[in-house]
């Protein structure tokens, strides 16, 4: 296995790859959003699993080389996800590269995101920021993720069985990454309003 630094680099780059190219989305603003959004998220859900099982097949080093491929195919199931989410609501102006990053990573890195989206009441101020920060959020994630790669590892030498519980934690990333989009875009957004909100009005999700 490459070293952990190697991938935190290539995971990085790959991140920043996707966000620089928001998908756009076949979906109108909905009726019934919530609706609407559950059933992308379902389907999301479903295929991400699906390829990511499929990945997972391959024992030993062959799986452990199809690791990083699944994660960017994943990703972009889950930005497409995303981007059909707040199409859905209506939102699609207010889907930037920080509020995609926000949606596919707050459920496990909340905090790296405490100064660039603020939940205040029921609304959320998204902050634009500079291409650097952005480079350096997603170097940050990178590391992340290859951490959990790491302790994630031993799945893929586990044949069929490995690729069931490789399926089914994406099924449920995805959807937790869906109820984050969900959620976000479900509320009321401003942006750069970050000098209006201070510490003690901040309530991070």
């Amino acid at each position: 296995m490459a070293e952990p630094k190697s991938y935190a680099t290539g995971i990085a780059n790959s991140l920043l790859d996707l966000v620089s190219q928001i998908p756009d989305s076949p979906h109108k603003a909905s009726n019934t959003p919530v609706k609407d959004s559950a059933q992308v998220i379902k389907s999301a859900s479903l295929r991400a699993a699906s390829v990511s099982a499929a990945l997972a097949i391959p024992p030993g080093p062959f799986g452990m080389m199809t690791i990083l491929p699944d994660l960017i195919l994943i990703w972009r199931i889950q930005a497409q996800m995303v981007s059909d989410i707040a199409a859905i609501h209506g939102k699609t102006g207010f889907l930037t590269r920080e509020a995609l990053l926000f949606c596919l990573f707050k459920h496990g890195a909340s905090q790296l995101f405490r100064d660039i989206v603020v939940r205040v009441g029921e609304r959320y101020v998204l902050r634009k920021t500079s291409l650097r920060m952005v480079q350096r959020l997603c170097e940050r994630l990178g590391l992340r993720v290859s951490q959990r790669m790491l302790g994630a590892t031993i799945s893929r030498w586990i044949p069929v069985a490995g690729a069931v519980a490789v399926g089914w934690y994406t099924r449920y990333d995805t959807q937790q990454v869906g109820q984050s989009a969900l959620d976000l875009f479900s509320k009321d957004i401003d942006t750069d309003e970050m000098k209006d909100v201070t510490e003690s009005e901040r309530n991070l999700p």
